[in-house]
C-alpha cells in the first residue's frame, strides 16, 4: 500500500504502461496509456474490475486515499491543492472521516460530522462517498494506487490555474490541448467509455498523465514530503 513515488532507474520499461482513473456515473472510467500515449480508455462498473485490468500498471485515481481523524475535515494535501489551485479552489472538497462516510444517509452523515466537526455534509460531497468506500476498500486490501486530482494536474501542465471550468466549451478546448501539448491525444470511437461525459474522460486522461510522472520518480507531492494516516498509509496529492 503507498503512493510513495517509484525510482526512475527501475528500469527502461518503467511508466510504459499508466492508467489514470476517474468516477462517472455508474461507475470508473479508465485511460491507458503506454509510452506516454493515449492507448485507450475503458469504462469498468466496478473498481476491483479496473484494477485487475490494469495487469500492473501504475494506476493514479481521482478519488480521496487516506481520510482523516473523527473532527477532521480537511487534509493537508487538499489545503495546498486549493492553494495550488486558485480559482478553481472549490473543485477541492473536504474529506470524511471514516465514522461519516459509513453513514447510510446524508442526514445521519451530516448528524454525525457536524457532531464530530461542526458542520454538516454537503450534497455535493455525499454522491462522491460510495466511491470513497469503494477506493478506501481497496486501498485497505492492499492494493497500490496513487492520488491525484485532475485540476492540479492540468495547472501543473499548465504552469499555474486554468481560466475555465471544465464544463465549459473553452475549459474543454484547453484541456484537450493540454494534453495533446503532452503527446495524449484522445481521438476517435471511445466505444464502451465513449458514452462516459467528456469532462470525466479528460480528468482520467489527467490522472494517467500524473501516474506516468510518479511511474518515472518526476511527480510533485501536495504536500511534500507526503503525510501519513492513522494506518500509516502515505496522504498525498501527486501531480
Amino acid at each position: 500500500m503507498g503512493d510513495e513515488p517509484r525510482s526512475a532507474d527501475s528500469g527502461p520499461a518503467l511508466g510504459d504502461h499508466v492508467v489514470g482513473v476517474d468516477g462517472c456515473a455508474g461507475g470508473w472510467i479508465a485511460v491507458h496509456l503506454r509510452g506516454g500515449a493515449f492507448a485507450e480508455a475503458r469504462f469498468h462498473p466496478g473498481l476491483a474490475e479496473l484494477i485487475e485490468g490494469a495487469d500492473g500498471a501504475v494506476i493514479a485515481i481521482d478519488v480521496p486515499l487516506g481520510l482523516p481523524k473523527d473532527g477532521g475535515l480537511w487534509r493537508e494535501c487538499d489545503l495546498r491543492a486549493r492553494e495550488m489551485l486558485g480559482p478553481r479552489r472549490g473543485s477541492v472538497f473536504p474529506v470524511p472521516s471514516r465514522r461519516v462516510l459509513g453513514c447510510a444517509s446524508r442526514a445521519e452523515a451530516g448528524r454525525v460530522q457536524r457532531r464530530l466537526a461542526g458542520k454538516g455534509v454537503a450534497a455535493q460531497s455525499f454522491a462522491l462517498f460510495p466511491k470513497i468506500r469503494e477506493a478506501d476498500g481497496q486501498r485497505r486490501r492492499g492494493v497500490r494506487m496513487h492520488e491525484v486530482h485532475p485540476e492540479v494536474s492540468f495547472a501543473a501542465m499548465a504552469g499555474g490555474p486554468l481560466a475555465w471550468s471544465k464544463r465549459t466549451w473553452n475549459g474543454q478546448a484547453q484541456r484537450v490541448r493540454l494534453l495533446a501539448d503532452q503527446g495524449i491525444a484522445i481521438l476517435g470511437d471511445l466505444g464502451d467509455a465513449g458514452s462516459v461525459p467528456v469532462d470525466d474522460v479528460l480528468d482520467a486522461a489527467a490522472a494517467a498523465w500524473s501516474a506516468g510522472r510518479i511511474a518515472r520518480g518526476a511527480a510533485g507531492s501536495l504536500p511534500d514530503p507526503v503525510g501519513r494516516d492513522e494506518d500509516g498509509g502515505p496522504v498525498a496529492i501527486r501531480f
